[in-house]
């Protein structure tokens, strides 16, 4: 049989470790990025020179943790060229992604023994992706964007409670997106939302962000901007056929065979004066034209003399019946 007391006691020493382990990562510091920007990771218990500080790395509570700086000296076994350390002891980081959130420890050992406490620091990226790349935006085009914070803690939901946490999308004026119906937002946890739309017109060029607030303060935020490749949309305008009065009456009032007669023998007159100029083009005196236009011109004579015998017949056969 287990003493009740002894059993009391060993619960009260684990919620007291707990607590204590609690304690000790709230006094981290937390530092807000968002992906592509640098940042610089402090380190508070630094002493001079940088020559006795060590930075190790955990991604997760439960990961192994990996030494990035020993003695002021980058691990060689490290590649990522990203990471430098500042005149200050601090981590720097070149263009951070969303795969560089953890957490990040500073430690000094002089001797090879450890001096001081561990300053600990709590990277937290956020990072936006998009459904439709930049060439298939256009009106009438769905488009879903999807906003994350990466954290170090296993559950984001605990520590978006314990730590006063909110994240959300606004317009370009700051609006809450949530309010609006023609946004769709979904949240399977605290810091992912989803936000779903159809573009409009009007969207070209429009910006949205998505931020995180800690405690009512704006600690990061992101923007997208919404940029149309191809042409937008426009309402399609209805021809208008323009037509001439003027001509349309002479052609429904009834001609004279005097009229006929005038008409003919204008139309006869200008297809005589167009085989004449055909025939002066075509003269010794007038330059040459080149050899594949010769076809041409004759087809031209030829067809213009076969209509001019027509409409000659046409007239004699008026003028009898006249």
């Amino acid at each position: 049989m287990v003493d009740k007391g002894l059993l009391c006691l060993l619960l009260g020493l684990i919620i007291l470790c707990s607590r204590l382990t609690g304690m000790i990562e709230a006094e981290g510091t937390h530092v807000f990025s968002s992906s592509g920007e640098n940042v610089a990771l402090p380190c508070i218990n630094a002493l001079s020179g940088c020559t006795s500080t060590t930075w190790t790395y955990n991604k997760h509570r439960s990961s192994a943790a990996v030494e990035l700086i020993y003695g002021g000296i980058k691990n060689k076994n490290i590649r990522d060229e990203r990471l430098s350390l500042g005149s200050d002891c601090s981590l720097n980081i070149y263009k951070t992604t969303k795969d560089d959130h953890g957490q990040y420890t500073c430690q000094q050992y002089v001797n090879e023994q450890k001096h001081g406490t561990d300053a600990q620091v709590f990277l937290h990226v956020l990072h936006v992706s998009s459904s439709s790349t930049q060439t298939e935006m256009r009106s009438g085009s769905s488009v879903t964007l999807t906003c994350q914070l990466f954290t170090y803690k296993d559950s984001c939901d605990d520590f978006f409670r314990t730590e006063d946490l909110q994240l959300f999308w606004v317009n370009q004026v700051g609006v809450n997106l949530q309010t609006d119906s023609r946004y769709q937002i979904l949240s399977s946890k605290q810091c992912i939302k989803i936000l779903t739309t159809t573009l409009l017109n009007e969207d070209n060029n429009r910006e949205w962000r998505c931020l995180v607030q800690m405690k009512n303060e704006t600690k990061i935020s992101v923007r997208y901007t919404v940029k149309f490749k191809g042409p937008t949309k426009t309402e399609a305008v209805p021809a208008v056929t323009t037509i001439n009065t003027e001509r349309l009456s002479t052609l429904n009032s009834p001609v004279t065979p005097i009229q006929h007669s005038q008409a003919l023998t204008t139309t006869t007159t200008t297809l005589i004066q167009a085989v004449s100029v055909c025939k002066k083009t075509s003269s010794p005196t007038a330059p040459s034209a080149p050899k594949q236009q010769v076809p041409v011109i004759a087809a031209v004579i030829a067809a213009v003399f076969l209509f001019a015998v027509v409409l000659l017949g046409v007239i004699c056969i008026k003028k009898r019946s006249g």
